[in-house]
């Protein structure tokens, strides 16, 4: 017993593992002056977002494209997570858009580009820099903007749909194309965009279509910051006519909760000054508001939802004979084997959000008693009715008394047990509440042979509550495991189906063999908690005792 207590031991410095301070950060971008690119119009600029990742730039997101105008303000938002820790390498490049969205190929379509870090953004909150073109030179006179507002954790989204009847007509032989913009009236009185609706075009009684904002964004989350709100006639060349205007606040919004009516006179100042009988130019009216509180990973954790781990183990022949010391399923009564390294390591850290901390343990590729039948989805205490072990320790003790009982065979197929366990994590969804999640431990020595079926199976697994791990353990080549993982791109099933959410992590366990086991755990349950709120954000479930901090209307999760 007390060598089974040494094994364990490597995972004391795990009670707490530190994770990375992520903070979510708002990016918007303007720009001034940009060389007019076209003969008869003026450029049709758009952004382009680029990260530094090992020496190479690759596209993150763009804004939309503003016809004909050389001092655009952009409403695109870009939400990006900072780290304080890293230097996080950015480059913008404004481009002259011909016709479709594409990025031209012409080097008169490149406006000016500019390189800086998220953290020099985030410093100055509002960066303004010169664009360059090719070898260092100056874009004429051309700036960008980039005001950067952090995404505080007791945020969350407002919903909004406009309206609008008996707008001005500003057009001669046809009805204006109108679309609203809604600033935010900063401390310093400056205006910042918040959102820019589409245009509906012939039409003086529009309906807008419903769009998003965070409350950070909207109103800096002060409920009675003012907000001023300009409705327009688009023209394609950029001068686009006024019609009027009007400002309000966010408390004032939240008064349709109550039943009221919240309308609004458009107003032209002009017309106001001018027309003794002047009413308004039209009437914008909100026809509906939802809040999406953003909830956390600990919102979820702390309103009770509990994580039940499971772990699933190789046992194909290609790890070795158990009873040789070469083996890595070797039981050596001083140093644990890599197998058991990684599940201390993963495990220790679930069983603290897990009450009963009773864990499922299962294994694959091996032939079992009585029959000794291949099996790739078998208990590990050889218990079909009950695969659970008591904490991580009963699993090590079953995974000790497993191996003296079993051949080691093959293949190494784990689309059975995926399967098992996405049907047990369907079986959750009957209570409609964020209660359970799992986190499944894939253990192997080597590439799956069922590579077809696995990724069938992530793809179905990817609409449950579940996260998978990967730990390759071994010196075997895993080139072609990492197409399981989504970093690298959207994970398909054989029929070309994406997976819903990015559920799996692999990694190989030889990286992290000088390393303390907190660095493993820290690094392959990394990405649990964005899973966890993906997952009951898409299903809409909110935590199950939210935290009571939030306005007193209708919450709908985001």
């Amino acid at each position: 017993m007390n060598d089974i207590q040494d094994l364990t031991s490597p995972a004391a410095a795990l009670s707490v593992v530190p994770t990375a301070c992520v903070t979510k950060v708002e990016l918007r971008v303007s720009c001034k002056a940009l060389l007019d690119r076209d003969t008869l119009n003026k450029s049709d600029p758009c952004v382009i977002i680029m990260v530094q990742a090992q020496g190479q730039w690759t596209e993150l997101d763009r804004t939309e494209v503003i016809k004909s105008n050389l001092h655009p303000v952009f409403g695109k938002v870009f939400t990006m997570d900072y780290y304080f820790e890293e230097v996080q390498k950015l480059r913008f490049e404004a481009y002259d858009i011909h016709g479709t969205h594409s990025i031209g190929t012409r080097e008169d379509d490149f406006l000016g580009g500019m390189e800086c870090t998220l953290g020099q953004i985030v410093a100055q909150k509002k960066m303004v820099k010169p664009l360059f073109l090719k070898y260092g030179k100056y874009a004429g006179k051309s700036t960008i903007t980039v005001h950067a507002e952090e995404i505080s954790g007791n945020n969350g989204y407002v919903e909004l749909s406009l309206s609008a009847k008996k707008l001005d007509d500003k057009d001669l032989f046809s009805k204006s194309d109108p679309f609203l913009e809604i600033y935010r009236i900063n401390d310093d009185e400056s205006e910042q965009l918040v959102h820019r609706t589409e245009v509906i075009k012939n039409n003086l009684n529009p309906v807008w279509e419903p769009f998003k904002v965070s409350l950070i964004s909207l109103c800096s989350c002060d409920e009675d910051r003012k907000l001023k709100c300009l409705v327009w006639d688009y023209d394609s060349r950029g001068k686009h006519d006024f019609i009027g205007e009007f400002y309000t606040t966010f408390r004032e919004l939240q008064k349709i909760a109550g039943g009221n009516k919240v309308a609004w006179d458009c107003l032209n100042p002009k017309y106001k000054l001018k027309k003794r009988n002047y009413k308004n130019s039209g009437v914008v009216i909100l026809n509906d508001l939802k809040l999406h509180r953003v909830y956390s990973f600990l919102d979820y954790i702390m309103g009770g939802c509990q994580i039940h781990f499971t772990v699933a183990i190789d046992f194909t022949a290609s790890n070795g004979d158990p009873r040789n010391s070469c083996s890595l399923h070797y039981i050596n009564p001083y140093q644990p084997n890599e197998y058991l390294k990684a599940l201390i390591a993963v495990g220790e850290i679930c069983q603290d959000y897990d009450s009963d901390k009773r864990f499922s343990a299962l294994g694959f590729g091996a032939r079992i008693p009585p029959n000794y039948e291949v099996s790739h989805d078998f208990a590990i205490n050889f218990n079909p009715e009950d695969d659970e072990c008591a904490e991580i320790q009963g699993v090590v003790e079953a995974y000790q008394t497993c191996l003296p009982k079993i051949q080691l065979y093959g293949p190494t197929n784990v689309a059975p047990i995926i399967s098992r366990i996405a049907k047990v994590a369907a079986g959750e969804e009957i209570t409609k509440d964020a209660s359970r999640y799992h986190i499944l431990l894939i253990l192997t020595d080597g590439v799956v042979t069922d590579m077809a079926d696995t990724r069938e199976a992530i793809v179905r697994a990817s609409y449950q509550p579940l996260s998978i791990i990967i730990v390759g353990v071994g010196n075997a080549d895993f080139t072609d495991m990492q197409i399981l993982d989504g970093d690298d791109g959207v994970l398909r099933s054989p029929k070309g189906e994406p997976v819903l959410r990015d559920i799996v992590q692999f990694v190989p366990f030889r990286e992290f063999k000088t390393a303390s086991p907190a660095a493993l755990a820290k690094c392959v349950l990394a990405e649990v908690p964005k899973q966890v709120v993906e997952y009951y954000s898409h299903k809409a479930f909110a935590p199950k005792c939210p935290i009571m901090d939030w306005p007193s209307i209708p919450n709908t999760p985001e």
